[in-house]
């Protein structure tokens, strides 16, 4: 027998010996046994992916486990084996002297050690198990990958092509990913990504015990460092966006600052606010809701804002600052006569002039602060408006909730007809299109800067977190869309509340 042969230790006692009538000894074959359960042991363990998806093909497509090592088991598995072998060899030395070498005492050997390994008997004719191809779909297409090369990583297979980049869809080459929440990314995204710059500073975010923590605006998505909450740094009164250091803010002189595109369609002063107005109160009348009085319209500055509000008896004002106002009380107001002209970031030049507000129905006038883009003033305009609409047609004594919940209604239904003038406003059902309550002309030269700023205001209608004007916005449109603007109002007029 040649004992360099590399066959498996239980084939070989398989046959018997060929030289003779020679019968390999004790010994000898408790050699043979030692050869081949080293052998047997010493499995090549494969190595492991350490992140990166590993190229495979046709060849490898099927992973073994590597074989454990006689020191990595058990020492409950060491007595059982010992004992097996014992067993085995004593067996063999008592039945040697009944047969002549036919290779039974061999094969009762290795059978006692494959039952004590827990070794499946070898069959060199046995089947190769090979998996249907729909066993491996590719986790970008989800179609079958079929023959040819494939990438295994994530605990799923893909095709080269199918395996991208999570934030810019590009391909990922094996050698140039991260991957971050079972998601892969090239490392230049993802630092760019999860290391994000500042959209106020241009500077990275800083990293605080080895996480990145930054401020996001809800609707714009401007990225910034928490420390530009607290030192000044300038914020739009109008869409929120702070102050960068590529672009400049106009000063309004009162505490507010103003960008660039929201100043654009900016309304200054009362006389370029009186079209405005009328083609709201058009919008008004549209939906059969006319205001039986001529009331009076203001702009006004914060401060003359503010000392009005202060003067009125009632009134409900619960936001963080108060844009508008529905006088009911004579008072004398300082209003903006002149648009101000704008020069070093700050305006200059600004005029104004008091006017003695007499009361001659319920609603006395109507304050705006100045300042605002027209969609804004718009909207402030049409809140105003319903509360002098309510005030004219006899609803007392409503709880601010419910007030101010029809109010802002209004204001959304008006920024949605601007925005999207060709589409019934979704909370207006069952009411005539308010398209008509400006020229198409006016309508139609909007830019996209301004429709994006009345989606921001609608956004901030619908997602305001206080419970007079959010709450009560909310409960306010879910009852006209389901029961009518007309149907909703005749129910608050008689039990003052909203229908259910």
């Amino acid at each position: 027998m040649d004992s360099s042969n590399s066959d498996g230790f239980a084939s070989r006692l398989s046959r018997p010996c060929n030289h003779g009538n020679i019968t390999p000894s004790c010994n000898d074959r408790r050699s043979c046994f030692m050869k081949w359960l080293c052998k047997f042991f010493k499995g090549r363990r494969h190595g492991e992916s350490n992140g990166h998806p590993r190229v495979m093909g046709e060849d490898n497509m099927f992973r073994h486990k590597p074989i454990r090592s006689v020191d990595d088991q058990s020492k409950a598995e060491n007595e059982d084996l010992d004992r097996a072998i014992a067993l085995s060899l004593a067996e063999d030395s008592k039945n040697s002297k009944k047969h002549n070498g036919k290779g039974s005492n061999d094969e009762d050997l290795a059978r006692a050690i494959q039952d004590s390994l827990g070794v499946p008997p070898y069959n060199p004719y046995a089947p190769v198990q090979v998996l249907p191809r729909g066993y491996r779909v590719c986790g970008g297409c989800k179609r079958e990958i079929g023959y040819g090369h494939y990438l295994s990583c994530m605990g799923t297979f893909w095709h080269p092509q199918c395996f991208r980049c999570f934030a810019c869809g590009l391909p990922i080459r094996e050698t140039e990913f991260t991957l971050l929440e079972a998601a892969p990314y090239h490392k230049s995204c993802y630092k760019e990504i999860h290391h994000p710059k500042c959209d106020v500073c241009h500077q990275y975010i800083p990293i605080r015990g080895g996480l990145i923590e930054y401020r996001a605006h809800p609707f714009w998505g401007q990225k910034y460092c928490p420390s530009h909450e607290h030192d000044d740094t300038p914020r739009c009164c109008s869409c929120e966006r702070m102050e960068s250091r590529s672009s400049k803010y106009i000063s309004l002189g009162d505490g507010r600052s103003l960008c660039l595109e929201c100043l654009d369609s900016a309304v200054m002063d009362t006389g370029d606010c009186q079209p405005l107005y009328h083609s709201i109160r058009d919008y008004y009348e549209g939906m059969n809701m006319e205001l039986d009085q001529q009331i009076p319209m203001l702009l006004v500055e914060r401060q003359a804002l503010n000392e009005a509000m202060e003067g009125e008896k009632d009134g409900h004002h619960h936001m963080a600052e108060t844009r508008g106002l529905c006088l009911s009380e004579e008072q004398t107001v300082s209003s903006i006569h002149k648009k101000p002209k704008i020069g070093a970031n700050r305006i200059l030049d600004m005029r104004t002039y008091p006017q003695k507000l007499i009361r001659k129905c319920e609603v006395t006038a109507i304050l705006v602060l100045y300042g605002l883009p027209r969609l804004l003033t718009g909207s402030i305009l049409a809140h105003e408006l319903m509360h002098g609409w309510l005030r004219l047609k006899g609803y007392r004594h409503l709880s601010p909730e419910v007030e101010e919940g029809i109010c802002q209604v209004l204001s959304h239904m008006w920024l949605e007809s601007e925005v999207m003038p060709r589409s019934m406003p979704s909370s207006s059902t069952s009411l005539p299109s308010s398209s008509t309550s400006l020229p198409p002309s006016k309508k139609a030269g909007k830019s996209d800067i301004e429709k994006k700023l009345g989606e921001f205001f609608m956004h901030q209608i619908v997602h305001d977190t206080s419970s007079t004007y959010g709450e009560g916005f909310r409960a306010a449109n879910a009852a006209v869309n389901k029961y009518g603007l007309r149907r909703t109002l005749d129910h608050i007029r008689l039990t003052g509340k909203f229908p259910m």
